[in-house]
């Protein structure tokens, strides 16, 4: 469905190691992708989803817009990590008048954090059959976020001369990018996001997120590994992950540091399945689709389809986008595509959506 363009996002997915940047346009033969750019950031300036270097951030995201000459100033961004709470909860049917009140109460057996320190939101799902003695329930999922992380990122974009129209959650802004591709949304997918601090994971049976979770790992657990291993700095580490830099004699344990981390995130997802398989008896996936910076490590793919026995499939958000080849290098969008997702699924958000 076309969006006004009046009601265009740019999205702006705001990450430990670099902040990505998506505009779409949405045209008469469907969405184009207009911009696209990435601006990294020193590290630490966010750690563990807090901003802690909020100028040097802000000035990140003013040069990416100066930088692509994005007029838009509307923006979606998300946020993840411990100070988000989303969790799937099962109702009794009521009317909506009643239904703020009731979930306000139980939500507070599921957020570990005072309520009055969150901003709660929830969506109702797409029901199954009624109960045996008539009554009906309705699946819930709950959304809770610490205002103070959601405050940060937004007081971040105003810092940036921009208006933060839609704050997200990282899960959900991926889902929106797999919904692009695939509209029928049917079958079980399993969408697995690796970035520089988080793993993300969303688990979907026919549209409907049956599970998420974030977990604290990510490419930076190898650089970290790195810096120890060859007593690096975090510069040198990095370039040393992306096969710029060579190490005299490394090879060996160079192999074991990346061993070491793809089978921790494998385990990871692995945990993650066979949750969702004890809680939904006979539930199977149809496949594993990986994006983020991080799923680019060699061997990572191979080894999480060897482990789960599930095909393994790249991400690519820009399969059904409409690209000006003249003005996009098709090698560049290759290369960023799998960090690109997130970022797409908020751009493909408009102004007033809940």
């Amino acid at each position: 469905m076309a969006t006004s363009k009046k009601n265009q996002l740019i999205g702006l997915d705001i990450g430990s190691h670099s902040i990505k940047l998506v505009e779409i346009e949405h045209g008469k033969k469907g969405p184009v992708l207009k911009n696209l750019g990435i601006m990294g950031l020193p590290h630490e300036a966010i750690f563990e989803g807090s901003i802690k270097e909020p100028e040097i951030v802000s000035s990140a995201v003013r040069n990416l817009f100066r930088n692509l000459r994005v007029k838009n100033k509307n923006v979606a961004t998300s946020v993840s990590g411990f100070s988000v709470i989303v969790k799937k909860i099962t109702l009794d049917s009521q009317a909506e008048s009643t239904l703020e009140a009731t979930i306000q109460e139980e939500a507070e057996q599921y957020v570990p954090f005072d309520m009055a320190e969150v901003n709660l939101d929830f969506d109702i799902l797409p029901t199954e059959e009624a109960g045996g003695d008539g009554s009906t329930q309705m699946d819930i999922m709950l959304v809770a976020a610490k205002k103070d992380v959601v405050e940060s990122y937004a007081g971040l974009l105003v810092m940036a001369g921009l208006n933060p129209a839609v704050i997200d959650v990282d899960v959900f802004a991926l889902q929106n990018a797999f919904e692009l591709i695939d509209p029928s949304s049917k079958g079980s997918h399993a969408l697995v996001n690796v970035g520089a601090e988080e793993l993300g994971i969303n688990m979907l049976k026919d549209g409907v997120a049956l599970f998420t979770r974030d977990s604290s790992y990510g490419g930076a657990q190898l650089t970290r590994a790195l810096m120890r291993e060859f007593d690096v700095s975090f510069e040198d580490a990095e370039k040393i992950k992306l096969g710029g830099k060579q190490v005299e004699g490394g090879d060996k344990r160079l192999e074991k540091i990346f061993k070491d981390a793809v089978s921790e995130w494998s385990n990871e997802i692995k945990r993650a399945l066979d949750f969702v398989a004890s809680t939904h008896p006979g539930q199977t996936f149809d496949a594993i689709h990986l994006s983020g910076g991080s799923s680019r490590i060699p061997g990572f793919a191979e080894y999480l389809e060897t482990m789960t026995k599930i095909p393994v499939k790249r991400f690519n958000p820009f399969a059904a986008l409409a690209v000006n080849e003249k003005a996009m290098d098709p090698a560049y969008l290759d290369y960023m595509s799998p960090q690109s997702a997130v970022a797409v699924g908020l751009a493909l958000r408009s102004i007033g959506d809940k």
